[in-house]
């Protein structure tokens, strides 16, 4: 293993990045080559890339990299084929964060490879010393609480980017050298391979099963999660914030609380309690720190020693208490890196719901409707149903099946909403965990549509069933009156009908638009 002597004008980067191996071409390999092409035969020796599967654009990018310098193979025995080219090792190994672990590729990296780091942590290495970090992960809501951190400090004036799985790879920020503060959307994939990486903000949402395909058991999962914790106490002034309204974390914060501080290291803010985000942790557990909605509305934040209450949850144009939660969290990032709580409650004033995130999106005769396509599984989608407490929306369900446990969803969508659509390849299951007899009990005032394959009508709630997206939108339409809600929160993936959600929400969009202008 070489020694490292490192750079005066990096966080933590070597002189000598020696042999690189990057592992796959996705979005962030590719911007991991094409930063160290830039170095290849000064701090880069050898740029190996494991490009995975062939595909015409995978070729394409390897034969561009090939022809500027950097050793490129394909398919699962990649690693041992470049490695025989490198004199059988590789300094330092940078994965794709969709190579899981357990793959050929990743496996034999770890034979070969004398580190291997996630993209997110070679860029935080690569920055600078005095550029700051806000890591921000969580099942679900990382993304609307990373693009609001992103907004409170551009507000502030800071140069602040939301980089990661939102925006640029973190490496291109680094790259560009425009940034002051990195705020970076951290998956569990990134997260399992980081080692030194030590943001000045950690933020850890609600972390429920999801990826299990990836990580192949719900603690590898959550461990992944809690890595994003690990380092900071290594960092001078670090502060993580905790979701503690959600039971895996709220351990995790049990844990912390448990902790001498000067053991533990570093700050931590608690977000809400157990009974949910009106709980003040000074209370529960005397806890230094607390984020909360007071019992008069208000988000409020306690850090360093100092009470801000910032506003009126009701001044947020996002909607939903787990969006108040996604507020407190961005709220707590901002105090932590010193922007003043009046720029705070500014900034939040003005931050506008995200595209496929319970997006308001126009209305068809009266009818108003919202794109949630990003709720892919079922926990986002039962904090989307909880986001109308004036109403009972009309909600689609379904997609590409997770086969995650269906009854939380159930129970909710009965409770929250007078009436649901299943459809997609997921339609089926879902309507058997509803009970939905194999022909309709009642149509009487639903219209005949070929693609309605079953249906449940109750004095209070109905269910039906249809073949794609546009059969249940109109389907929910024929159920709908003035007033009413119609809510896209899938709770299942796009890849039975559409390449991504973002696709589904702007087809979905497009329908709206349409059934509008055709006052449909």
């Amino acid at each position: 293993m070489m020694v490292r002597n490192n750079m005066a004008d990096r966080k933590d980067a070597p002189l000598s990045l020696g042999s690189v191996l990057v592992l796959g071409l996705g979005k962030s390999g590719r911007a991991t080559v094409e930063y160290c092409l830039e170095l290849l035969g000064n701090r880069v020796t050898t740029l190996a890339v494991a490009a995975g599967e062939r595909s015409a654009a995978s070729e394409e990018f390897a034969a561009a990299a090939c022809a500027r310098g950097a050793l490129v193979a394909f398919g699962d025995d990649a690693v041992n084929e470049l490695a025989a080219r490198c004199e059988g090792h590789f300094d330092l190994c940078i994965p794709s964060p969709g190579i899981p672990p357990f793959s050929p590729l990743y496996q034999a990296a770890v034979k070969l490879a004398d580190e291997i780091v996630a993209e997110v942590e070679f860029a935080w290495r690569e920055s600078t010393p005095e550029s700051r970090w806000v890591a921000v992960t969580g099942t679900n809501g990382k993304t609307t609480a990373c693009a609001l951190v992103a907004h409170l400090l551009s507000s502030a004036g800071l140069a602040a980017s939301a980089v990661g799985n939102i925006g640029d790879t973190c490496i291109e920020a680094v790259a560009d050298g425009c940034t002051e503060v990195y705020v970076a959307e951290v998956s569990s994939y990134q997260l399992a391979s980081t080692r030194r990486f030590a943001p000045d903000v950690s933020v850890l949402l609600n972390i429920t099963p999801d990826h299990l395909h990836w990580h192949e058991t719900f603690e590898a999962y959550r461990d992944a999660k809690f890595k994003v914790l690990e380092n900071l106490s290594t960092h001078p002034h670090a502060v993580a914030v905790l979701d503690a309204t959600n039971d895996v974390v709220c351990a995790e914060v049990r844990r912390l609380h448990a902790l001498d501080p000067v053991e533990r290291g570093f700050a931590y803010v608690p977000m809400g309690t157990k009974a949910g985000i009106t709980g003040d942790m000074r209370t529960a557990c005397g806890s230094d720190n607390a984020a909360f909605l007071s019992d008069e509305g208000m988000l409020t934040v306690v850090v360093g020693g100092e009470e801000h209450a910032l506003l009126s949850a009701n001044e947020l144009l996002i909607k939903g208490e787990h969006n108040v939660s996604n507020a407190l969290a961005a709220a707590t990032a901002a105090l932590a890196l010193g922007v003043s709580a009046d720029d705070v409650a500014q900034g939040l004033r003005t931050f506008a719901p995200l595209e496929h995130r319970i997006e308001p999106c126009g209305d068809v005769k009266g009818v108003f409707c919202y794109n949630d396509s990003k709720a892919t599984n079922v926990d986002a989608t039962l904090k989307a149903l909880a986001a109308f407490p004036e109403t009972r929306p009309i909600v689609l369900l379904g997609g590409d099946d997770k086969g995650t446990d269906l009854a939380p969803l159930v129970a909710a969508t009965r409770q929250h909403a007078r009436a649901a659509v299943c459809f997609g390849e997921a339609a089926e299951r879902f309507a058997a965990a509803f009970e939905v007899p194999s022909a309709c009990q009642s149509q009487s005032s639903i219209p005949e549509a070929s693609s309605l394959t079953s249906c449940s009508t109750s004095e209070d709630f109905t269910l039906l069933r249809a073949e794609h997206l546009e059969d249940a939108f109109d389907a929910a339409l024929s159920l709908a009156e003035p007033g009413d809600v119609v809510l896209l929160s899938p709770a299942c993936a796009s890849f039975d009908e559409f390449s991504s959600f973002e696709e589904r929400g702007r087809v979905f969009k497009e329908l709206v638009r349409n059934r509008s202008a055709h006052g449909e």
